[in-house]
């Protein structure tokens, strides 16, 4: 893998983690959103991941392809999580219905709160692996300057 590739796979994967952090955001932001424009609570989206443009694995085993390059990862869709909202005994709120439950948004800002550690470590490591490909690509500029 060339050093043009290393950085290009780092700055995808920047990339999606940003992504993935500002979903995360959003969740946090709406942890108490029981309306949102189309009347229903507000639900906990996700991110998906995909590599981006794979080769498939059976033809990297079989030597079709001489040389392999990986392409670093792509967001493919943000999805909601379907799970169950929570249920909270507030009658006096606008929002609760004939029994009095006002339906939650499905966000657990400790699990949220994970997410965002983890996502952002990713993005670190990413960041890392690209300075670590420019060092490498500046010391060889240097080598050819003397």
């Amino acid at each position: 893998m060339g050093v043009f590739s290393a950085m290009n796979v780092a700055a995808t994967g920047m990339t999606a983690q940003q992504l993935r952090m500002d979903v995360i955001a959003e969740n946090i932001a709406n942890a108490s959103t029981t309306r949102t424009q189309d009347g229903e609570p507000y639900r906990r989206k996700q991110v998906v991941f995909t590599e981006k443009d794979t080769t498939s694995f059976d033809n990297i085993l079989n030597g079709y392809l001489s040389h392999y390059e990986p392409n670093g990862v792509k967001v493919t869709q943000i999805v909601e999580d379907q799970s169950e909202l929570r249920l909270v005994y507030e009658p006096d709120n606008p929002d609760a219905n004939e029994d009095g439950y006002v339906e939650y948004p499905n966000v657990d800002t400790v699990t949220e709160m994970t997410n965002l550690i983890d996502s952002s470590r990713a993005y670190e490591a990413s960041a890392t692996s690209f300075n670590a490909a420019k060092s490498m690509a500046m010391k060889g500029l240097e080598m050819f300057s003397v």
